[in-house]
């Protein structure tokens, strides 16, 4: 019988116990930030249907949905087959969406399903709303460093507010997170109404999805590469001129901000952007940050459709990833497309696996993170079991993490198997140590050992 090839899907991860524990503590460093802030957890179904999710990412982003092919148990089986068939030959002329092969999907981001979750829920909820939400979701793209098929979003919005407060509020989370998990962020901001204008004074404001979307690309692409898919969207030569300076000017703030200022004089819409991020980016400044350096960037566009305000991106300092790793903006009227209009809402998305790459290349992780254990029990056997038994039942009622070498084996291999998990303390009860109520408490970095009783040996660790 041939070996099986034993894989994961492209994209997808295993995460051993060690890892888990360092993907535990970045969940917990950002739910920790985001409850100090006032928000609320909620969890939403891993697939939503269909006409949920289409139409709400773009073009692109609905090429990468994740749909899953319909069972039908209720139909015949040949019949069930031939309207498979049917639909699949069709879908071969046509897109991927007959509602006989798929009514559902899985989720490709937490923002949608939570403005679907805020419809449902309207008469639940406490407006404004501030809600997070930690969980996995799903995308059809082409793994590369930092891509995944499957990833883990932790997002953080508040929706039924329109006041800008609200942005300022999710700049310092951003700072927050990322200090106590200690890296170093550039937060880049910019504001939709802000590219709506430009579009709209190079005279073309109906390609507005198509220039943020090319726009978008420009760190992955380049100038050159932006430029000519501006052409394959048939967007005017004179306009793709008139772009240039905005796609390669450099300076600070204030020089950003004059050559916004003269450029959109005459869009309505582009100078209430531009009101918009003075707002948000001097009362950062005046408040302080911790950490983080935040600057504007005129081409920041994130391509997703449904933003209509400003809008976020962050990016480490250190190591070689250059993706964000986190990023999010307003949204006016996504509740709208479920029948709640008029309902706006921002918010912030940490990619949490992206963060956990730029931690394990920089190895910044706190020395207690990895391990899952503090102290070991030996094992001897008989009477010396029973007492290390009695002794373990109190430690964890204490809350020290600890277990008991399982099996009476030689002391050698019950060393060996705490030093391969990084456990940090070894708890030996002999005869001796039970005759004297005490145990012998050895720090296996140090090597150091002292003799103790259970109250002690409680307080030394607690600490």
């Amino acid at each position: 019988m041939a070996k099986q090839n034993i894989t994961i899907p492209a994209g997808t991860r295993d995460f051993s116990p060690a890892e888990m524990t360092r993907r535990s503590y970045i969940f917990d460093t950002i739910r920790a930030v985001f409850r100090k802030y006032g928000y609320a957890p909620i969890e939403t179904p891993a697939m939503e249907n269909i006409e949920s999710l289409t139409g709400k990412y773009g073009e692109e982003g609905d090429q990468l949905l994740f749909k899953i092919l319909n069972s039908r148990p209720h139909e015949a089986r040949e019949e069930r087959k031939a309207k498979m068939r049917e639909a699949f030959e069709t879908s071969l002329k046509q897109s991927f969406n007959s509602d006989v092969l798929t009514e559902k999907a899985l989720r490709y981001d937490l923002t949608v399903p939570f403005a679907r979750y805020v419809v449902q829920h309207q008469h639940e909820i406490t407006f404004p709303f501030r809600r997070f939400q930690i969980q996995p979701v799903w995308r059809g793209d082409r793994p590369a460093k930092g891509r995944y098929r499957e990833f883990y979003q932790c997002d953080a919005d508040v929706i039924g507010s329109n006041s800008l407060l609200n942005e300022v509020e999710l700049v310092q989370i951003i700072d927050d997170v990322f200090t106590a998990l200690q890296i170093s962020t550039l937060i880049k901001i910019n504001n939709r109404k802000i590219l709506s204008g430009i579009a709209e004074v190079i005279g073309e404001k109906e390609k507005i999805i198509d220039i943020t979307v090319a726009i978008d690309k420009l760190d992955k692409i380049g100038v050159d590469g932006v430029n000519q898919e501006l052409q394959e969207k048939q967007i005017a030569a004179e306009a793709i001129a008139k772009l240039q300076p905005l796609i390669s000017f450099t300076g600070d703030f204030e020089a950003k901000m004059q050559l916004l200022e003269n450029l959109l004089s005459s869009s309505e819409i582009g100078k209430k952007g531009i009101e918009e991020i003075r707002f948000v980016f001097d009362t950062v400044q005046q408040l302080g940050l911790q950490t983080a350096a935040i600057e504007l960037d005129i081409t920041l566009a994130r391509g997703l459709n449904y933003y209509t305000g400003a809008i976020f991106e962050v990016k480490a300092n250190e190591g070689t990833l250059t993706s964000s790793i986190c990023g999010g903006g307003r949204y006016d009227d996504l509740t709208g497309i479920f029948g709640l209009p008029g309902l706006s809402g921002v918010g912030i998305s940490f990619g949490a696996d992206r963060i956990y790459d730029v931690l394990n290349e920089l190895n910044a992780y706190p020395e207690s993170v990895g391990t899952t254990t503090t102290l070991l029990f030996t094992n001897f056997g008989g009477e010396d079991t029973a007492y290390a038994l009695r002794m373990l039942q109190q430690v964890r009622r204490a809350g020290i993490s600890a277990e008991i070498y399982p099996d009476t084996v030689k002391m050698d291999k019950q060393f060996k198997y705490a030093d391969k998990k990084g456990i940090a303390f070894m708890a030996i009860v002999g005869e001796s140590e039970r005759q004297n109520q005490t145990v012998s408490l050895k720090n296996l970095k140090t090597r150091e050992q002292e003799q103790l009783t259970l109250e002690a040996l409680i307080q030394k660790l607690s600490q």
